[in-house]
């Protein structure tokens, strides 16, 4: 937190997530001490889906100070699709608060025969929430890597769906996404990074931002702050 208030953050989401049944309720009470003691964090509750008391786990959370659900299916090894994020999507429309999900392919762990691609794809989930909520908020945590257009796609017939850029921008991976992607839907763009778990300094997707913009002539769209406030309120 040192480091991103020193770079002039003046607001940052906590995403935690879990993957197993039993840590939400004490992962959650941790984050809340977190952002009581850093008003500048807005935190995020989680929980695993199916599990026992699941829906009490997200109405406790979302009626209080918590500003959405982070949900990571490829570490959950549950597709977006499950029935079993129904209880999460409905808590997300009753609530009015956004639903923060990982839907890429990716990380994959070498170590393990098993494929978050098994797991991955946006539409599913904006299948699946649209008829569980009605009016769900849905936050795609990325904007794919390796499928941008097709999340990029789904945006006209989602009016409540966001994208993310995280790791996606700052020129890391070898295949980069179309970053006019900003100029055409600033409005449901979100700076995103899993910093401080990221092999590179904690800028560097603003950074490749504002290079973008500079060596167009034109400005450097803001992903941030608007759409930070639409999503989370702050």
């Amino acid at each position: 937190m040192r480091t991103l208030v020193g770079g002039g953050v003046d607001r940052m989401v906590a995403l935690p997530y879990v993957h197993k049944p039993g840590l939400a309720r004490a992962l959650n009470d941790f984050t809340l001490e977190v952002s009581r003691r850093h008003p500048e964090v807005l935190p995020c509750c989680t929980v695993f889906p199916g599990e026992e008391g699941a829906e009490d786990i997200l109405e406790q959370a979302l009626s209080g100070p918590f500003r959405g659900v982070k949900i990571t299916p490829t570490l959950m090894k549950i597709a977006p699709d499950d029935p079993r994020l129904d209880a999460v999507w409905r808590a997300s429309a009753r609530w009015r608060k956004p639903v923060v999900i990982h839907c890429g392919p990716s990380p994959r762990c070498p170590a393990t025969a098993w494929t978050p691609r098994a797991v991955s794809g946006g539409r599913p989930a904006a299948a699946r929430a649209r008829p569980a909520s009605g009016r769900h908020r849905p936050s795609f945590r990325t904007s794919g890597s390796t499928n941008t257009p097709r999340f990029e796609a789904m945006l006209p017939a989602h009016p409540n769906l966001y994208l993310d850029t995280t790791m996606v921008v700052g020129g890391y991976f070898e295949r980069q996404p179309d970053v006019d992607i900003l100029r055409r839907h600033p409005d449901r763009i979100l700076y995103g990074t899993d910093f401080p778990n990221i092999p590179y300094k904690w800028d560097r997707e603003l950074r490749a931002v504002a290079r973008d913009a500079s060596a167009r002539g034109g400005r450097s769209e803001d992903p941030r702050r608007e759409t930070r406030s639409a999503l989370f309120g702050a």
